[in-house]
């Protein structure tokens, strides 16, 4: 049977197809940026809410498990980077946060992220972050300076007895989220021991938390099998990162900050800088317009003053 000739295509069923093969090149185009682009991901890992750590002799050099220690570390931050990929990161940054903050060993870590290292840094645990990042985690975090039960509890070296910023008490969690908060970057989620992970909550309420041990009181604990734990740190940072958007930078026109130490020596060093007012001989008060400036000058007079 010979072939029908073909009818040829009126002009609207041409247009409606070729708008479709736009939409259709349009729409990969903008998944494939997508995907090129990725997500920028920053986390901050300390040492003391580390799956697995207890004991003083893990948390510095001189200490007999601190070999042992740096490898938990680096695991439980592998379990993050892992997860950050997982939810569409393409650049995860890592920034040493404990001690002397020369623990991860880059052999150790994920060969993915860059590692930030050493602690001369105008920005602690929080150096290299700006407003370029799409979320921030926190790894093996702990509570904040006496609080009642919190493995390891303190602020910054340990010399400070409190912080406020804006008259809310906080540890290291809540300043290094506040700072994240002034690049309007999120921080998606945090692990540590339960005290430790319940003071971020309170900074910032939406964040994902992995209590990957109990404090029963500031030395002793109830640990959580490490594959349990690093299995949740991974999932909270796949799925925080997963979700993350970023928000409006969170800024006021001033950021009062008041200081109590351990000792009356700080305080009088400090007393030195015109903007600095001694409100107790044991606590200084000042101001700064940023929160970037204010962090850098807390970390100077927890850090960087000696008073030996």
């Amino acid at each position: 049977m010979p072939r029908q000739p073909s009818l040829p295509l009126s002009s609207s069923v041409l247009a409606r197809r070729a708008t479709r093969a736009v939409l259709l090149c349009a729409s990969l185009l903008l998944a494939t940026n997508a995907a090129a682009q990725g997500k920028k991901v920053y986390i901050s890992v300390d040492m003391e809410g580390i799956s697995g750590v207890n004991g003083d002799d893990q948390t510095g050099p001189g200490g007999a498990e601190y070999g042992r220690a740096r490898k938990l570390m680096a695991e439980d931050a592998n379990a993050a980077i892992r997860g950050a990929f997982e939810g569409g990161a393409t650049d995860v940054l890592v920034n040493d946060s404990h001690g002397g903050q020369r623990n991860l060993l880059p052999e150790d870590l994920d060969p993915r992220a860059r590692l930030i290292s050493h602690s001369f840094k105008r920005y602690g645990m929080m150096e290299g972050l700006d407003d370029t990042f799409d979320a921030v985690i926190f790894v093996g975090y702990h509570a904040k300076a006496d609080a009642p039960r919190g493995v390891f509890a303190h602020t910054g070296s340990g010399v400070v007895r409190d912080l406020q910023v804006n008259g809310r008490s906080v540890g290291e969690g809540g300043m290094n989220a506040a700072l994240a908060a002034w690049f309007g970057v999120p921080v998606v989620s945090v692990s540590g021991d339960d005290v430790a992970v319940e003071e971020v909550k309170a900074s910032v309420p939406a964040i994902r938390t992995v209590a990957v041990k109990r404090a029963i009181n500031g030395r002793a604990v109830e640990l959580r099998p490490l594959v349990d734990a690093r299995r949740d740190i991974q999932a909270a940072a796949r799925d925080g990162v997963k979700a993350a958007t970023k928000t409006k930078p969170e800024r006021v026109p001033a950021y009062q900050v008041r200081m109590q130490f351990r000792n009356y020596f700080i305080p009088e060093v400090a007393d030195a800088f015109e903007e600095m007012t001694l409100v107790a001989p044991d606590t200084v008060q000042f101001s700064r317009p940023t929160m970037p400036e204010a962090y850098r000058l807390i970390r100077v007079l927890y850090r960087f003053i000696n008073t030996n």
